[in-house]
């Protein structure tokens, strides 16, 4: 049976929207100063201002989907930086593909 934190995850809009962004984060997102947009994630609020909102709306967004595991975290200096964790979402989509 899928996550149901996971499902509850994907069933908002901007949180669909953060995650296809960050699947090709060079391709959505400006170079930031420090850390590698692939290998280490994107700055939350790089996040915030794409998707135009708060940084703390975005927070929320990005906790969301961290608590669902679908997303991973990292701190350099200052920043949180996020990037998709490709085996968790893979294992949903194999989860929910069962249960179809």
């Amino acid at each position: 049976m899928p996550d149901l934190k996971a499902i509850r995850a994907l069933a908002n809009d901007r949180r669909l929207t953060i995650l296809a962004w960050l699947r090709d984060p060079v391709a959505n997102f400006p170079p930031q100063v420090d850390g590698d947009l692939v290998k280490d994630g994107v700055c939350g609020l790089l996040i915030a201002e794409k998707l135009g909102v708060s940084q703390p709306t975005a927070s929320e967004h990005l906790k969301i989907l961290t608590q669902a595991g679908l997303l991973r975290t990292r701190r350099i200096k200052q920043w949180t930086l996020y990037k998709r964790d490709e085996a968790a979402i893979a294992a949903f989509k194999q989860a929910f593909q069962r249960e179809l």
